[in-house]
């Protein structure tokens, strides 16, 4: 191996790994922005119901920006599936553990890793699940 074979494959790898971290940082945004959202979604709810007539009991306005909230809550999901993906592991739905991302079941607990695009994925109780601050796990 040449010594421009060593440093075109350090530099492939660098371009990588920049990426990478590109990557990173716009799903922290992203997440970051649907977490925004979600706040001022929740905000006009409670504006809304303050301000509706206590005899009209037509919750559709409601229903809507609720279902807003629970769609912003499974893109965070997935969002922080991909973001766990890309540091090489995946969070058990369970017990929370940290599993090597090419397992597909929790050594600590034996549960399923579902993957974002199976039904399962979307319908694991607690929308949140694995939506706990970034900064914990840097």
């Amino acid at each position: 191996m040449s010594i421009l074979d060593v440093v075109n494959a350090t530099s492939r790898s660098v371009n990588e790994k920049t990426k990478n971290m590109q990557e990173v940082a716009n799903l922290k945004k992203k997440i970051a922005y649907e977490r925004e959202r979600i706040v001022e979604v929740f905000a006009e709810i409670g504006e809304k119901f303050y301000n509706m007539d206590p005899n009209n009991q037509d919750f559709s306005e409601l229903r809507v920006l609720c279902d807003d909230v629970n769609t912003r809550k499974r893109r965070i999901k997935k969002m922080m599936f991909s973001l766990h993906n890309m540091r090489g592991y995946k969070i058990c739905p369970q017990c929370k553990a940290e599993v090597n991302g090419k397992f597909k079941f929790c050594g600590s607990c034996g549960a399923r890793i579902p993957e974002p695009d199976e039904a399962e994925f979307l319908d694991m109780e607690g929308l949140g699940f694995g939506t706990e601050s970034l900064e914990e796990k840097e």
